[in-house]
Order: C-alpha cells, then structure tokens, then sequence
C-alpha cells in the first residue's frame, strides 16, 4: 500500500510542476509524466545504491556489472531523448499545419 501513497503524491507533484489541474492534463499526458516521475524516482535511487557500492572496495566483479549497467543506462537515456524530440518535433509540425491551414499538395502535371 505504500507504493500507491506514493504513486498519489507523485500525481500531485507532477501537475503542479506542470502548473495546470486536472482539467488541464489529458489522461495520457498525465499517464506519461507519472511514468516520468516513476523513472525520476528510481533513477534517485539508483544513484544512492550506486554511491554506496563505489564507497566501498571496487572488484572486477562489481566493475564489470556497473561497466554493463552504464551501457544500458546510456541506451534508454539516448531512446527516452530521441523519443521525446520526435515528439515535439510533430507536435511543432501539427502546431505549424494548425496555424497555416493543412492544404494538401496535388501533382500538376
């Protein structure tokens, strides 16, 4: 039951970082930013574990699985960026047909 306490505080977070209420947030806008809050969440403690194991005494073993694991970090970074430009970039190009009224091209000749 904790998780969902959480869950709740994480809704109410978001939509004030957001500056609008409920009314102002799509139900799937706001699905998102949870899952963005989510992942905020873990990331934070991600860090916390991984600053406890660097303070310690570093094997190969653990070198190796935090070489692995930064790869992988890396990976999902550089998908969750892209994914996120792509997605302004279509909300920019519907945004520019909105204001020039969408007037498909037909082949003249």
């Amino acid at each position: 039951m904790e998780e969902n306490s959480t869950y709740n505080d994480s809704k109410s977070s978001i939509l004030n970082l957001t500056g609008q209420g409920p009314s102002g947030v799509s139900p799937l806008e706001q699905e998102v930013l949870d899952e963005y809050d989510r992942l905020s969440k873990n990331m934070k403690e991600l860090s916390s574990t991984l600053a406890t194991l660097s303070s310690g005494p570093m094997t190969l073993e653990i070198a190796e699985g935090l070489r692995l694991l930064e790869r992988k970090v890396a990976s999902v970074y550089t998908l969750m960026k892209a994914s996120v430009y792509s997605i302004v970039l279509q909300q920019g190009q519907l945004d520019g047909m909105d204001e020039e009224g969408f007037q498909p091209e037909h082949d003249q000749g």
